[in-house]
């Protein structure tokens, strides 16, 4: 093959790769959004064939057959090629995109979620249980749950685009998302609506179980916090009710009931820390508690600078347990 073919084939391979993946609506993984993927194939098609039909008649009367055309062929390939085919096409699109409209408005067999868009990052709670986490969701596979969406003071809008579309937050306004999961695995979410500075730094995971695991998990997850295990991590919890985190932070089973930041009865078992920006181990929670503003713009929590580093380490181990 020659050498400018294989330079042709880089952004080709480069284009397809965005395809797939845990954040690709071309990759679905829930009901909804195979939906709405095929809608895309669909509408993707329609156009190709319109563009054809309209460049190919063009390259036709001016390449191939130049020559003058009588009034009455030239009005009838305007009319015809340029009004009345792309009238027939475009209808049916449209008859087809709005016939799958209904799917998308299925409810869920009551909600099991609800999810606020605070500043920046995701209340999320579990109705029907004592269960309130932060920047992840878990939901079973083949059954279609509702998501009650709402947010704090700007408005945010939830999105998974492996599972399903998009749906705006509003201040003072409860909206509402179906998703029917149909593949166990980890989907990242976005906010997809402009919110502020750390907008770009507002991503959460949805994880989709077996529905016999999301029982475990359900249950696990009722469960107060654990005790600490190790010296270490004993020391630590000292420390963060000394320094007062329990003011904003909740940890059920302990004296700390805060609801301004994140609940972190099981912080140590999330996918991630700072919505999608960490992962949840002893280093990355030092760091997130020493350079907070730094890491992410606009975040409410004051970074605790003053702390040395034996303390620092020691509440890193102490949240790092809280599995």
């Amino acid at each position: 093959m020659k050498r400018g073919a294989l330079l042709h084939l880089v952004p080709l391979s480069l284009l397809l790769a965005g395809c797939t993946g845990t954040q690709s609506v071309l990759d679905p993984a829930g009901k909804d959004a195979s939906v709405l993927a095929d809608l895309f194939w669909v509408l993707l098609m329609g156009a190709v064939v319109l563009w054809l039909a309209i460049n190919g008649l063009f390259f036709y009367v001016t390449r191939i057959e130049p020559r003058s055309l009588s009034r009455r062929l030239a009005e009838t390939l305007v009319i015809g090629g340029g009004i009345v085919f792309p009238f027939f096409l475009l209808s049916g699109l449209l008859i087809y995109a709005l016939s799958i409209m209904p799917d998308q408005k299925l409810e869920g067999t009551g909600a099991l979620v609800r999810v606020t868009g605070e500043q920046w990052w995701w209340r999320v709670e579990y109705i029907t249980e004592p269960i309130v986490a932060a920047n992840e969701i878990r939901l079973p596979v083949d059954h279609r749950t509702e998501i009650k969406l709402g947010a704090d003071k700007f408005i945010h809008s939830f999105w998974i685009p492996a599972l399903a579309g998009k749906m705006d937050m509003f201040p003072g306004r409860e909206t509402r998302l179906a998703v029917e999961p149909s593949k166990v695995g980890v989907y990242r979410g976005q906010c997809a609506e402009f919110c502020g500075e750390a907008h770009a730094l507002m991503s959460f995971q949805a994880v989709v179980l077996e529905q016999d695991d999301f029982a475990v998990w359900l249950e696990k997850e009722r469960q107060d916090a654990i005790e600490p295990a190790t010296d270490l991590a004993r020391q630590g919890e000292e420390i963060f009710f000394e320094e007062g985190c329990g003011a904003c932070h909740a940890v059920r089973g302990t004296e700390a009931r805060g609801q301004t930041g994140p609940d972190l009865t099981h912080v140590g078992g999330r996918l991630s820390l700072g919505a999608g920006i960490l992962p949840t181990d002893r280093d990355a929670f030092v760091d997130w508690i020493r350079h907070t503003k730094s890491i992410k713009p606009g975040v409410k929590m004051p970074p605790y600078v003053h702390l040395s580093e034996d303390k620092l380490l020691a509440l890193g181990a102490y949240l790092e347990g809280l599995k």
